[in-house]
Protein backbone atom coordinates (compact mmCIF):
# COMPACT_ATOMS: atom_id res chain seq x y z
CA UNK A 1 0.00 0.00 0.00
CA UNK A 2 1.08 3.58 -0.67
CA UNK A 3 1.68 5.92 2.23
CA UNK A 4 -1.07 8.60 2.51
CA UNK A 5 1.55 11.35 2.19
CA UNK A 6 2.46 10.13 -1.28
CA UNK A 7 -0.90 11.36 -2.51
CA UNK A 8 -0.28 14.94 -1.31
CA UNK A 9 1.70 16.11 -4.38
CA UNK A 10 -0.97 14.61 -6.62
CA UNK A 11 -3.71 16.42 -4.67
CA UNK A 12 -1.87 19.73 -4.87
CA UNK A 13 -1.18 19.24 -8.56
CA UNK A 14 -4.91 18.91 -9.22
CA UNK A 15 -5.32 22.61 -8.33
CA UNK A 16 -2.45 23.77 -10.54
CA UNK A 17 -3.93 26.16 -13.08
CA UNK A 18 -7.23 26.35 -11.17
CA UNK A 19 -6.40 28.39 -8.07
CA UNK A 20 -4.82 31.80 -8.60
CA UNK A 21 -3.44 33.95 -5.81
CA UNK A 22 -5.06 37.41 -5.90
CA UNK A 23 -3.02 40.48 -6.69
CA UNK A 24 -3.04 43.42 -4.29
CA UNK A 25 -5.70 45.20 -6.35
CA UNK A 26 -7.84 42.07 -6.55
CA UNK A 27 -7.52 41.46 -2.82
CA UNK A 28 -8.59 45.04 -2.10
CA UNK A 29 -11.66 44.57 -4.30
CA UNK A 30 -12.55 41.29 -2.60
CA UNK A 31 -12.20 42.67 0.93
CA UNK A 32 -14.15 45.86 0.21
CA UNK A 33 -16.97 44.05 -1.59
CA UNK A 34 -17.19 41.30 1.04
CA UNK A 35 -17.30 43.87 3.84
CA UNK A 36 -19.90 45.87 1.90
CA UNK A 37 -22.08 42.78 1.40
CA UNK A 38 -21.91 41.50 5.00
CA UNK A 39 -22.51 44.90 6.58
CA UNK A 40 -25.24 45.68 4.04
CA UNK A 41 -27.11 42.45 4.73
CA UNK A 42 -26.96 43.26 8.45
CA UNK A 43 -28.17 46.84 7.97
CA UNK A 44 -30.96 46.21 5.48
CA UNK A 45 -32.08 43.05 7.27
CA UNK A 46 -32.61 44.96 10.52
CA UNK A 47 -34.24 47.81 8.58
CA UNK A 48 -36.82 45.38 7.19
CA UNK A 49 -37.30 43.83 10.63
CA UNK A 50 -38.08 47.26 12.08
CA UNK A 51 -40.54 48.16 9.33
CA UNK A 52 -42.23 44.83 8.63
CA UNK A 53 -42.38 43.33 12.12
CA UNK A 54 -41.31 45.60 14.95
CA UNK A 55 -43.63 48.57 14.26
CA UNK A 56 -46.84 46.52 14.51
CA UNK A 57 -45.43 44.38 17.32
CA UNK A 58 -44.72 47.43 19.48
CA UNK A 59 -48.19 48.84 18.85
CA UNK A 60 -49.72 45.70 20.37
CA UNK A 61 -47.77 45.99 23.65
CA UNK A 62 -49.06 47.72 26.74
CA UNK A 63 -46.91 50.23 28.64
CA UNK A 64 -45.54 47.84 31.31
CA UNK A 65 -44.56 45.29 28.67
CA UNK A 66 -42.90 47.96 26.52
CA UNK A 67 -40.89 49.04 29.55
CA UNK A 68 -39.45 45.52 29.68
CA UNK A 69 -39.14 44.75 25.96
CA UNK A 70 -37.83 48.06 24.58
CA UNK A 71 -34.63 48.34 26.68
CA UNK A 72 -33.89 44.65 26.06
CA UNK A 73 -34.46 44.72 22.30
CA UNK A 74 -33.88 48.16 20.85
CA UNK A 75 -30.39 49.25 22.05
CA UNK A 76 -28.65 46.14 20.69
CA UNK A 77 -30.73 46.15 17.49
CA UNK A 78 -29.95 49.82 16.90
CA UNK A 79 -26.24 49.22 17.58
CA UNK A 80 -25.96 46.68 14.76
CA UNK A 81 -28.31 48.82 12.65
CA UNK A 82 -26.36 52.08 12.79
CA UNK A 83 -22.87 50.58 12.63
CA UNK A 84 -23.91 48.22 9.86
CA UNK A 85 -25.11 51.26 7.93
CA UNK A 86 -21.85 53.13 8.45
CA UNK A 87 -19.60 50.21 7.50
CA UNK A 88 -21.75 49.46 4.45
CA UNK A 89 -21.44 52.99 3.12
CA UNK A 90 -17.74 53.39 3.95
CA UNK A 91 -16.78 50.09 2.30
CA UNK A 92 -18.97 50.88 -0.71
CA UNK A 93 -17.53 54.37 -0.96
CA UNK A 94 -13.99 53.02 -0.91
CA UNK A 95 -14.78 50.46 -3.61
CA UNK A 96 -16.62 52.96 -5.80
CA UNK A 97 -14.23 55.87 -5.49
CA UNK A 98 -10.95 53.98 -5.82
CA UNK A 99 -11.85 51.09 -8.11
CA UNK A 100 -14.73 52.30 -10.30
CA UNK A 101 -14.86 56.08 -10.62
CA UNK A 102 -11.10 56.64 -10.73
CA UNK A 103 -10.78 54.33 -13.74
CA UNK A 104 -13.53 56.13 -15.64
CA UNK A 105 -11.89 59.50 -14.95
CA UNK A 106 -8.59 58.14 -16.27
CA UNK A 107 -10.26 56.79 -19.42
CA UNK A 108 -12.14 60.05 -19.97
CA UNK A 109 -8.99 62.13 -19.62
CA UNK A 110 -7.29 59.90 -22.19
CA UNK A 111 -9.73 61.31 -24.76
CA UNK A 112 -9.41 64.90 -23.57
CA UNK A 113 -12.13 65.25 -20.93
CA UNK A 114 -9.85 67.12 -18.54
CA UNK A 115 -11.77 65.90 -15.48
CA UNK A 116 -10.52 66.19 -11.91
CA UNK A 117 -11.08 62.96 -9.98
CA UNK A 118 -11.41 64.81 -6.67
CA UNK A 119 -13.87 67.36 -8.07
CA UNK A 120 -16.02 64.68 -9.73
CA UNK A 121 -16.17 62.69 -6.49
CA UNK A 122 -16.71 65.71 -4.24
CA UNK A 123 -19.56 67.15 -6.30
CA UNK A 124 -21.26 63.73 -6.33
CA UNK A 125 -21.11 63.70 -2.53
CA UNK A 126 -22.44 67.26 -2.37
CA UNK A 127 -25.40 66.37 -4.61
CA UNK A 128 -26.36 63.45 -2.35
CA UNK A 129 -25.92 65.48 0.85
CA UNK A 130 -27.92 68.38 -0.61
CA UNK A 131 -30.78 66.00 -1.42
CA UNK A 132 -30.76 64.73 2.17
CA UNK A 133 -30.71 68.30 3.52
CA UNK A 134 -33.82 69.12 1.48
CA UNK A 135 -35.51 65.98 2.80
CA UNK A 136 -34.51 66.58 6.42
CA UNK A 137 -35.00 70.33 6.71
CA UNK A 138 -37.79 70.99 4.20
CA UNK A 139 -39.88 67.93 3.32
CA UNK A 140 -39.93 66.06 6.63
CA UNK A 141 -40.90 69.02 8.86
CA UNK A 142 -43.55 70.37 6.49
CA UNK A 143 -45.13 67.11 5.25
CA UNK A 144 -44.87 64.80 8.26
CA UNK A 145 -48.64 64.80 8.85
CA UNK A 146 -49.35 63.11 5.51
CA UNK A 147 -47.11 60.15 4.74
CA UNK A 148 -48.39 59.76 1.18
CA UNK A 149 -47.61 63.37 0.27
CA UNK A 150 -44.18 63.03 1.89
CA UNK A 151 -43.55 59.85 -0.12
CA UNK A 152 -44.49 61.56 -3.40
CA UNK A 153 -42.30 64.58 -2.63
CA UNK A 154 -39.40 62.34 -1.62
CA UNK A 155 -39.76 60.32 -4.83
CA UNK A 156 -39.64 63.53 -6.88
CA UNK A 157 -36.56 64.63 -4.92
CA UNK A 158 -34.57 61.44 -5.49
CA UNK A 159 -35.52 61.33 -9.18
CA UNK A 160 -34.27 64.90 -9.54
CA UNK A 161 -31.09 63.92 -7.67
CA UNK A 162 -30.55 60.98 -10.04
CA UNK A 163 -30.97 63.23 -13.08
CA UNK A 164 -28.42 65.70 -11.70
CA UNK A 165 -25.95 62.87 -10.96
CA UNK A 166 -26.31 61.51 -14.50
CA UNK A 167 -25.80 64.99 -15.96
CA UNK A 168 -22.78 65.64 -13.73
CA UNK A 169 -20.93 62.43 -14.56
CA UNK A 170 -21.67 62.70 -18.27
CA UNK A 171 -20.58 66.34 -18.42
CA UNK A 172 -17.28 65.56 -16.69
CA UNK A 173 -16.46 62.20 -18.28
CA UNK A 174 -17.05 63.01 -21.94
CA UNK A 175 -14.09 63.58 -24.23
CA UNK A 176 -13.63 63.73 -27.98
CA UNK A 177 -12.62 61.00 -30.42
CA UNK A 178 -12.27 61.78 -34.14
CA UNK A 179 -14.13 65.04 -33.59
CA UNK A 180 -17.14 63.36 -31.99
CA UNK A 181 -18.19 63.24 -28.30
CA UNK A 182 -16.98 60.11 -26.55
CA UNK A 183 -18.99 59.37 -23.40
CA UNK A 184 -16.65 57.46 -21.09
CA UNK A 185 -18.79 57.11 -17.94
CA UNK A 186 -19.51 53.41 -17.45
CA UNK A 187 -22.69 51.67 -16.42
CA UNK A 188 -21.08 51.03 -13.01
CA UNK A 189 -20.28 54.70 -12.49
CA UNK A 190 -23.84 55.75 -13.26
CA UNK A 191 -25.66 52.89 -11.51
CA UNK A 192 -23.56 52.77 -8.35
CA UNK A 193 -23.48 56.56 -8.38
CA UNK A 194 -27.27 56.65 -8.10
CA UNK A 195 -27.54 53.66 -5.76
CA UNK A 196 -24.70 54.94 -3.60
CA UNK A 197 -26.29 58.37 -3.32
CA UNK A 198 -29.51 56.72 -2.12
CA UNK A 199 -27.45 54.72 0.38
CA UNK A 200 -25.80 57.90 1.62
CA UNK A 201 -29.21 59.52 2.17
CA UNK A 202 -30.27 56.41 4.10
CA UNK A 203 -27.11 56.56 6.23
CA UNK A 204 -27.75 60.22 7.07
CA UNK A 205 -31.31 59.30 8.02
CA UNK A 206 -29.96 56.63 10.38
CA UNK A 207 -27.38 58.79 12.14
CA UNK A 208 -29.07 62.17 11.76
CA UNK A 209 -32.71 61.31 12.49
CA UNK A 210 -33.48 57.73 13.56
CA UNK A 211 -30.74 57.07 16.11
CA UNK A 212 -30.97 60.45 17.95
CA UNK A 213 -34.76 60.09 18.14
CA UNK A 214 -34.63 56.47 19.27
CA UNK A 215 -32.25 57.30 22.12
CA UNK A 216 -34.81 59.71 23.53
CA UNK A 217 -37.71 57.32 22.89
CA UNK A 218 -35.91 54.47 24.70
CA UNK A 219 -35.05 56.75 27.64
CA UNK A 220 -38.68 57.89 27.93
CA UNK A 221 -39.97 54.31 27.79
CA UNK A 222 -37.57 53.18 30.50
CA UNK A 223 -38.60 56.15 32.66
CA UNK A 224 -42.24 55.18 32.24
CA UNK A 225 -43.21 58.38 30.42
CA UNK A 226 -44.78 58.77 27.00
CA UNK A 227 -42.26 59.52 24.23
CA UNK A 228 -42.71 62.76 22.32
CA UNK A 229 -45.28 61.93 19.63
CA UNK A 230 -43.69 64.29 17.09
CA UNK A 231 -40.27 62.74 17.72
CA UNK A 232 -41.63 59.22 17.33
CA UNK A 233 -43.41 60.22 14.12
CA UNK A 234 -40.22 61.72 12.71
CA UNK A 235 -38.22 58.57 13.46
CA UNK A 236 -40.95 56.37 11.99
CA UNK A 237 -41.13 58.36 8.74
CA UNK A 238 -37.34 58.39 8.32
CA UNK A 239 -37.24 54.62 8.85
CA UNK A 240 -40.11 54.05 6.45
CA UNK A 241 -38.39 56.32 3.89
CA UNK A 242 -35.25 54.21 4.20
CA UNK A 243 -37.24 51.02 3.65
CA UNK A 244 -38.68 52.38 0.40
CA UNK A 245 -35.37 53.91 -0.75
CA UNK A 246 -33.65 50.56 -0.23
CA UNK A 247 -35.61 49.11 -3.17
CA UNK A 248 -34.25 51.42 -5.92
CA UNK A 249 -30.89 51.46 -4.14
CA UNK A 250 -30.58 47.67 -4.39
CA UNK A 251 -31.94 47.74 -7.95
CA UNK A 252 -29.21 50.10 -9.15
CA UNK A 253 -26.53 48.18 -7.27
CA UNK A 254 -27.70 45.02 -9.03
CA UNK A 255 -27.81 46.55 -12.51
CA UNK A 256 -24.27 47.87 -12.05
CA UNK A 257 -23.02 44.34 -12.77
CA UNK A 258 -24.23 44.37 -16.35
CA UNK A 259 -27.38 42.27 -16.30
CA UNK A 260 -29.12 45.34 -17.68
CA UNK A 261 -26.93 48.17 -18.93
CA UNK A 262 -29.19 51.12 -18.26
CA UNK A 263 -26.68 53.91 -18.66
CA UNK A 264 -23.20 54.39 -20.06
CA UNK A 265 -20.65 51.87 -21.21
CA UNK A 266 -20.75 48.25 -20.11
CA UNK A 267 -17.42 48.42 -18.34
CA UNK A 268 -16.40 45.36 -16.33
Amino acid sequence: MFEPTLHLPVSVAMFDGIFHSPSGNELTRIILRWTHFVAGITWIGILYFFNLINVNFMKALDAPTKKTVVPALMPSSLWYFRWGALITVLAGFGYYSMLILRGDVTNANAVGAGASYIVVLLVWLIIACAAWAIYNFVLLPSLSKDGKVLAAATAALVIAMAVVIIWWFDSQLTGTTAGRPDHMASNKTFSIGIGGALGLIMLLNVWGIIWPAQKRIIAATVAGTSPDAALARRAFLASRTNAWLSLPMLFFMGTSHGDWVILGRNAS
